[in-house]
Order: structure tokens, then C-alpha cells, then sequence
């Protein structure tokens, strides 16, 4: 009688060693048969053999799923909001998805994504889908970046801290205040406690300046200042920990990361050009560990990162008095030996290059010569007052 209900599979099929069948056979006749008869023969089999009840309807169930991918119709409903992480993979959306309802299963948005070949596209971020989505809807809806939820934000490279909780605020609404006290604890915020050391044994406040890594972020709906900053300080600690900096400074430099940290700072407040970062860090790097008479930097961005924190207004090199270029309660003095006590912005990847692999020389000093930024270095103050003349014709100075 089973027989007669034409299973799929005939006796010389069966007798065949070292043959596994897939489900989809041949029928007798030679032609294909479907996955829904097949399902139908198996069902049929069941109630022949041990009679409609529930268990019956639930083995079904179990064999149905593993021949047909649970998926939704249609578009859905409703509205959910799902986070797409940095760096996810497919499997990784698949799973965000169907733990926010929108897919019916995982392998019904894998499925979907493997048939579009756009899929490829999806971008990292939130999105604003629908509850109960066919997992081909959920991807086309995913690619329609009207889905997207923007709210992004570019911090711009060597910005104070000070400056970046203002842009922060203003974007967010939330008080610059939050962001003052979250920045209170940076080794909460995720700094490792190591980066606060210094080769010249200098005491070290830890703050927050130097590690908001500047980059374009997308802010996550209900955020906090807090969750903010922490993003950012994760950043650094990625493109850093790709560049080897800690480990290449150490060993190439021979001092501390936060020491080059500092001097890629001074490198992007000063460098009016990134082809010249390199060697504005040599210069930092030559008057305070080379022989320059003071041992001190002479730059005049650490007196207008001091006038900056204390509320004042920043000033042109030119316009500054005597006293705020050499202020002895000013722990950013110009003419005090060695580096500042921290970095005085929050420098980018080329900055930080360039500190951590500048280019020979032997050069003290360096001013701008020309409209584009570009500057000509000097070993000698005689070499440099010639500099400083090509200067003046240009009306740089």
C-alpha cells in the first residue's frame, strides 16, 4: 500500500550502497517531482502508519521548515529599528533582523541577500524597517538608503576636546556639560591605563585630549555623551593599533606613545600643510630631545591651547603680549623644558604618522612661506631669518 503512494525512490534506488539520495529524486516516470509533493508523499506516509494527531502535525511542521525556508510575505508592518554593527557579515545582519521580528528566520535574509547581488552595499548603521518583512523585502528596504537613519557628525582634525563637546552638543542637543563630566574618567571612557606614561617622567594628569579620534560618526539614536566619546576613543584605539604606533614609537623613537601622541598634536596645530607634519614633528622632536639650547618647544599653539582652556580668546602669533607668551602660572609655557603636560588637540592619522616615522634633519626651526601652507626649514637662525624674509615677501608674515 506504501508503495502505491509512489514515495519518490524505487527498489533498485533503494538497494544502491554508498548512495546518499537528496530529496529531490527522479519520479519513476523520469521526470522531476516537486519538493511539495515530496513533503505531501512523506505526510501521507505518516498518517498511514501511526495516525493524524498532534505529534503527526509537528513532525510536519519539523520536516517542512527543513525543505522550505521560514519566510514572511510581503512587506510587513508596523515599524522596529535595527542596528547593522561595523564590520557585520551577512550572518551577522541575519541575526539582528530576526531578533528584531523583522525576518521570519535568518537563512530567509541570506537567502534573499545571496539572489541580490546589490547586497554587497549594505552599509553599517540604523535602519527603519518593518516587522514581519519576506527576507528579499527586508534586503531591498536595507539598500533604499530613505531607510537609513542619518545623523552623522565630522569632527575635523587637531580640534581642542573643548571645541569637539561644542560641535557634539550642537548636533546632539545633549549639554556640553554631559560631555565635560563623561571626559572627567578617561580610562572609563576606554583609554588603557598604560597610555599615561611618559619616558621624562613627567606627572600625568589623565584627560581625554588627543583620543577623540577625528572621523565622520554616526550618531546612534538615544545617545549619550558618555556612549559618544567612547566611540571615538575606540576609533583611535583602532587606527592606531593598525598603524603599530604604541609598538613602532617605542622601539623606533625610543619613548613613550603618549610623548609622540603630544608631539603629533603640535605637528597639526603648526603644519599649515600635511606635506610638511613630518617635519614639524622632527622639529619638536629635535628641540626637546636634540640640542637646542632651551630644550623647549617655542611654539607658540601650546599658549593658545592654555588661553582656550582657561575661556580666553586664541590669538595670531603676532598679537600675543610678552606676558602670555611667557606666563609662568601657564603649565603650556612655550619656554618650559620638554613636552606639554598633554596633547593640546586631537590629532589625525597623517599627524600621527608623521610623528611616529618623521623625516630626517637636523632642522630647528620652520615658517610658512607661501599662501598653501607650506613651510621651509632651517637648522641655523641665520638659515631661518633668510626663511623668514621669503616670508615677508609673500605676505605671509
Amino acid at each position: 500500500m506504501i508503495d502505491d503512494l509512489d514515495l519518490g525512490f524505487d527498489e533498485a534506488e533503494r538497494g544502491e550502497k554508498g548512495r546518499h539520495r537528496r530529496s529531490f529524486v527522479r519520479k519513476r516516470n523520469g521526470k522531476g517531482g516537486g519538493r511539495g509533493k515530496t513533503v505531501l508523499a512523506l505526510l501521507l506516509a505518516m498518517v498511514l502508519l501511526g495516525g493524524i494527531g498532534g505529534g503527526a502535525f509537528y513532525g510536519f511542521d519539523r520536516i517542512q521548515n527543513y525543505f522550505v525556508t521560514p519566510d514572511y510575505d510581503g512587506g510587513g508592518s508596523g515599524e522596529v529599528q535595527v542596528e547593522i554593527k561595523q564590520g557585520a557579515l551577512l550572518a551577522d545582519m541575519a541575526d539582528a533582523l530576526f531578533t528584531a521580528g523583522v525576518v521570519k528566520s535568518p537563512k530567509a535574509f541570506i537567502e534573499a541577500a545571496a539572489d541580490n547581488s546589490r547586497s554587497k552595499n549594505i552599509q553599517p548603521g540604523f535602519y527603519k524597517l518593518r516587522k514581519e518583512m519576506s527576507g528579499a523585502h527586508a534586503v531591498t528596504a536595507m539598500l533604499d538608503l530613505k531607510n537609513k537613519i542619518v545623523n552623522g557628525i565630522t569632527i575635523p582634525e587637531g580640534r581642542t576636546a573643548k571645541n569637539i563637546y561644542k560641535l557634539l552638543s550642537e548636533k546632539t542637543k545633549i549639554p556640553v556639560k554631559e560631555f565635560e563630566t563623561a571626559a572627567k574618567d578617561p580610562i572609563g571612557l576606554g583609554v588603557p591605563d598604560w597610555w599615561f606614561t611618559r619616558s621624562d617622567k613627567k606627572k600625568i594628569t589623565p584627560t581625554v585630549e588627543g583620543f577623540l579620534y577625528p572621523d565622520t560618526y554616526e550618531i546612534p539614536p538615544k545617545a549619550t555623551a558618555e556612549g559618544i566619546l567612547s566611540l571615538m576613543v575606540q576609533n583611535f584605539l583602532t587606527v592606531t593599533g593598525q598603524m603599530e604606533f604604541a609598538d613602532r614609537v617605542q622601539s623606533d623613537r625610543k619613548i613613550a606613545p603618549y610623548e609622540a601622541l603630544i608631539v603629533a598634536s603640535l605637528a597639526q596645530a603648526e603644519a599649515g600643510n600635511k606635506d610638511d607634519l613630518g617635519k614639524v614633528a622632527r622639529v619638536a622632536y629635535n628641540r626637546v630631545y636634540g640640542d637646542f639650547d632651551c630644550g623647549c618647544l617655542e611654539m607658540d599653539v601650546t599658549v593658545n591651547y592654555y588661553l582656550e582652556s582657561i575661556g580666553k580668546p586664541t590669538k595670531r602669533s603676532g598679537d600675543m603680549t610678552a606676558a602670555e607668551l611667557d606666563d609662568p602660572k601657564n603649565p603650556y609655557n612655550r619656554k618650559l623644558r620638554g613636552l606639554p603636560p598633554s596633547p593640546i588637540n586631537n590629532p589625525g592619522k597623517e599627524a600621527m604618522a608623521g610623528a611616529m616615522s618623521p623625516p630626517p634633519g637636523k632642522w630647528f626651526y620652520f615658517v610658512a612661506i607661501d599662501k598653501a601652507g607650506h613651510s621651509e626649514f632651517a637648522e641655523t637662525f641665520e638659515q631661518h631669518e633668510r626663511n623668514m624674509e621669503k616670508a615677508r615677501e609673500a605676505g605671509i608674515i
